[in-house]
């Protein structure tokens, strides 16, 4: 079996038809959306992570967390999960999460 190069030593001189070649004067700046629109996609993320995290904070220290049908197919996660370490670490990531979606609005600049 012979091995052969798929690839060329030398690179092609013009470019396949249907490529447009692009020089740095002609490049124009891409469009921005409008303000509206950056408005609510900040709304949006942070009402999603205020709300995320708000439930990673909690759900570790309510019932639902030790009543948890994983806990009872899988019951040698248990000890780990109910475990306070576990719980905490869990509940900061959502204080992250929380972190997050207030420096967002914070630091929030149009345009």
């Amino acid at each position: 079996m012979s091995q052969q190069n798929l690839f060329s030593a030398q690179a092609p001189i013009t470019p396949p038809p249907g490529l447009a070649v692009s020089s740095p004067e002609s490049a124009k700046p891409p469009r921005q959306s409008p303000r509206w629109l950056q408005r609510l996609d900040l709304i949006v993320r942070v009402i999603v992570r205020l709300y995320l995290g708000l439930i990673i904070v909690v759900l570790p220290w309510m019932h639902f967390w030790d009543e948890n049908r994983l806990l009872a197919l899988l019951p040698h996660l248990a000890p780990l999960a109910l475990n306070g370490i576990v719980r905490g670490v869990v509940s900061g990531l959502g204080l992250l999460n929380i972190w997050i979606a207030i420096h967002d609005v914070i630091h929030y600049k149009e345009g």
